[in-house]
Order: C-alpha cells, then sequence, then structure tokens
C-alpha cells in the first residue's frame, strides 16, 4: 500500500517497509517535517503543539513515536491522549498553541492510521503549508535540538469535557429545550472515542442513551465509515428500543449520521442540510458544501434567503470558501458539520446539539417525517481501485470530453450536471481509488447513472 500524502494528511497502513506504508521510521519523519516547518512557520523561539488520538489499536504507538519527536525538536506538547478531531482543534486555541496533531485515519479501518497537522488556528493547514512539509521530509532537513532544550510534555485530558461546555454554552443550543423533550438515542461509537463523548453530550442534554460497540478499544465492529450498509445493528436497536433516532459517528467523531426512528438511515448528506435548516432559520445567510455533496442543502438555504456555493472536496477548501463567502454554516456531505461559532472544523458533537434542539424545539417527534419533508434527492456512491497501469488523468479527461455538451467543471476532478441529475468523479486524496458520486431525483436513477459511468470509465481504461 502507498504511503498517501495530501492536503487530508500523511496516511499509510502500519507495518510493511519505509517509505510504502505508515512504518516507526515515517511517522518520525513527517513529525520531525512539521515540528521543523512549525518552528520557522511561527517564528518564537519556543513552540506548542496540542497532540491527541482516537482509538485505534495503532494510536499508541504513533502517539509516542510522534510526541517524542517534538520533544527531541525542542517543541513543548500538551498531550489530550485519547481524543477527537474537533477536540484537538477546539483545544489548540485554547491552549494559545502553535499548532496540533491529530492521529486518526478517521474512518479508514483499523489497519490505517494518519498524522492529521493542524496551524495555530486549530485548522488543517493550506496545501501550500503541506507542500512545504513535505519539501523538507523529502530532503530529511531536520535539526533535532541539545539536551538542555529539548521540549516538555504536559498531559491534559480534560478537553473533551471542555469540548463538551463550549458546546453547549453556543447560543443556539437549547439545553433545557432538550432535556424537556425525554428524547431516548442509541449511539454507534465504533469502539473509538466517539463512544466516551458522545454519550457524554447528551446526558448532559438530558438524554437516555442506549450504547452500543461504545468501549474505546480500536478494534472497529464493523467498517467504519458510517454508510448504510455497515449499521444493520443499529438500524435494528433503534426499532427495538423504540429510541427517537439513532447516532453514529466514525473512529474520530468528525462525521455524523443519524438513523431515524424507522430503523432507516437519516442518510448522511441531511446530517448538514437538517443542522442548516434550523440555523439558518434563526440566523440567516450563507452556506457551503462541496461539489459531492447534495443540492438539497442548496435548496434549503435558498428556502431561507440566502446563498450556496460548492467548493473542491477536502475540509480545506470548503473551509476557505465559507470564509470567503461569510458563510454561517457548512461542510461535507459525508455528515460533516462545520460552524464557525464555534470553529473551522467538521464537529459532530456540534451536529448532534444542534439537530437535538432543532427536534426539541419544533415539537418535531418523527426523525422519518422530519426526512421526509427534505427535498427528496438519493445518491449512490461507488469506487474504482486504482492500480499502477490506470491513468487517472486520461480517464477524467475522456469523461469530460464526452460529455462536453453539458454543463461540466473541472475544478476538482470532473463534475457533470444534468437536468436533474449529476455525477463526480475525483481521485481520492485518502485512498488509491476513483470516487464515483451521483445524484438523481430516485434511488434508482441515481444507481443507473452510476453503473453507466462506470461502465464509460472501464470502457475508457480499457479494464
Amino acid at each position: 500500500m502507498t504511503l498517501i500524502k495530501s492536503i487530508s494528511g500523511i496516511r499509510g497502513t502500519i507495518g510493511g517497509k519505509t517509505g510504502d506504508n505508515l512504518t516507526p521510521v515515517d511517522a518520525v519523519k513527517f513529525a520531525s517535517a512539521y515540528g521543523t516547518w512549525l518552528k520557522k512557520h511561527s517564528g518564537k523561539d519556543k513552540v506548542t503543539v496540542v497532540i491527541g488520538r482516537d482509538a485505534r489499536i495503532s494510536g499508541p504507538m504513533i502517539h509516542n513515536l510522534v510526541m517524542n519527536t517534538l520533544v527531541g525538536l525542542g517543541i513543548n506538547v500538551v498531550d489530550l491522549g485519547l481524543s477527537t478531531t474537533p477536540t484537538v482543534e477546539v483545544a489548540v486555541p485554547l491552549e494559545k498553541a502553535d499548532g496540533g496533531i491529530i492521529l486518526t485515519a478517521s474512518h479508514n479501518p483499523k489497519q490505517w492510521n494518519a498524522l492529521k497537522l493542524l496551524n495555530e488556528k486549530g485548522e488543517f493547514l493550506s496545501g501550500a503549508d503541506g507542500a512545504e512539509i513535505l519539501k523538507i521530509a523529502e530532503a530529511e532537513a531536520f535539526d533535532f535540538s541539545d539536551v538542555d532544550n529539548l521540549g516538555e510534555v504536559t498531559q491534559n485530558d480534560a478537553y473533551m469535557d471542555i469540548h463538551i461546555d463550549e458546546v453547549l454554552n453556543l447560543p443556539l443550543v437549547n439545553t433545557e429545550a432538550v432535556k424537556a423533550a425525554g428524547f431516548k438515542v442509541v449511539v454507534d461509537g465504533v469502539n473509538s472515542s466517539g463512544g466516551i463523548i458522545i454519550p457524554k453530550l447528551l446526558e448532559q442534554m438530558g438524554v437516555e442513551v442506549v450504547k452500543l460497540y461504545c468501549e474505546p478499544n480500536g478494534h472497529f465492529p464493523h467498517n467504519p465509515e458510517p454508510l448504510k450498509e455497515h449499521l444493520g445493528d443499529i438500524c435494528k436497536l433503534v426499532t427495538d428500543e423504540k429510541a427517537n433516532f439513532g447516532i453514529v459517528v466514525d473512529p474520530d467523531v468528525d462525521r455524523l449520521a443519524f438513523i431515524s426512528d424507522d430503523g432507516e438511515m437519516f442518510g448522511e448528506e441531511y446530517t448538514l442540510v437538517a443542522c442548516a435548516d434550523y440555523v439558518l432559520s434563526k440566523t440567516p445567510g450563507n452556506t457551503v458544501s462541496n461539489m459531492s455533496s447534495s443540492r438539497a442543502l442548496r435548496d434549503i438555504t435558498e428556502k431561507h434567503g440566502g446563498s450556496y456555493e460548492a467548493s473542491a472536496v477536502g475540509e480545506v477548501n470548503v473551509v476557505e470558501l465559507m470564509k470567503k463567502n461569510n458563510a454561517i454554516i457548512g461542510g461535507e456531505g459525508n455528515g460533516g458539520i462545520i460552524y464557525p461559532e464555534l470553529h473551522y472544523g467538521r464537529d459532530a458533537l456540534v451536529g448532534v446539539a444542534l439537530f437535538l434542539t432543532y427536534l426539541a424545539q419544533n415539537n418535531i417527534q418523527s426523525v422519518a417525517a422530519l426526512r421526509a419533508s427534505y427535498p427528496q434527492y438519493y445518491m449512490s456512491k461507488n469506487k474504482i481501485e486504482l492500480t499502477p497501469q490506470i491513468n487517472v488523468d486520461a480517464i477524467l479527461e475522456g469523461m469530460a470530453g464526452k460529455y462536453i455538451d453539458e454543463k461540466v467543471s473541472t475544478v476538482d476532478g470532473v463534475k457533470i450536471d444534468f437536468a436533474d441529475e449529476w455525477v463526480h468523479l475525483r481521485k481520492s486524496n485518502t485512498e488509491p481509488i476513483i470516487r464515483i458520486y451521483t445524484e438523481a431525483p430516485t434511488q434508482a436513477k441515481a444507481d443507473a447513472l452510476a453503473e453507466r459511468i462506470i461502465n464509460e470509465i472501464k470502457e475508457i481504461a480499457g479494464i
């Protein structure tokens, strides 16, 4: 497996050969590059980095390697231990730190891990900064500190509670209304840190919690990407428990999916739609999501008098466009909510709190009925595994040419907009695959469009 280096971080599978996988040598190398860049970028004599990790099995090993590499560079470390991606993002500015590292491969299976790198705002690095770090790593241009100038480690395990407090203090989160509603919710924490922090948040909001896979031991009980085909257990448990709805997060708790009271998927695309509907009803404004996200957010935004725009895929790109457009909420169709009132990062806790408040304040008894009230779009998400023989650029160029008479965007891969459906083709930043997303007014049409496009890609690629 190739070690993947992108704006989404440095990601790979554990074990194997140096340079091909995320080995201990690679972890030290890229931590060294980040620390070296951060010292130069900050211009300070002494810099501080916040570090946290998800619960995956390789976490403690990678954590110790990265943390002690920074210490060797003379960098002070605030160690949050077991944490979440949004928790680290919140902690960086609160600690007045110069950067942060989250050790997580997000939705990838347990054999993966990664270093996600943050700036002093607790936001992901720009593409230019990431490219500079990769150059430092390639050149191995590191200068470690002498024994009298090593960094120091400070342990702080309070930040998951601090993060919860920050969410509950948001003006649009109404804990008392939620408590009065008497909700019952099932939580699938995929045996990672979400199994700790999501139930804690819910209990503080007066919600009865039914836990499923909430032991943070890193043994993921199913594929950790929160897609329908992986979530049969919680779908059944929601109906068995007669719960109001279910909550699913990925291992680092930046993606959020709901299960409706009828045991069906609310739809990860509609997590952002519902939260935006609530926020826009209270504070009208603009929204942003990426090019692979549902048209439903555009429809809801325009209903509330705002404007919607789509960015290239990638949290960095979404945040950049949100700032440019003064968007009051945004995110990605994978269940990622970005609410700048707290911070510019995908945050499942913010999504949960806003959604609960929306239900409580509007006396919504059925989550399934809420979902049915939104514009009906259906997506099909597919992928083609890449081999060295596949020329991705040629494939994308060929598909753009084939549909030249349609509305085609090449800002990020190729997106083809038809009258009532669309397809987005792009090379993944995090896996060696081409992603094929389609959306249409019915699931059958979305699936049929996907099948047609996949066959056309295979024809161009000769596979």
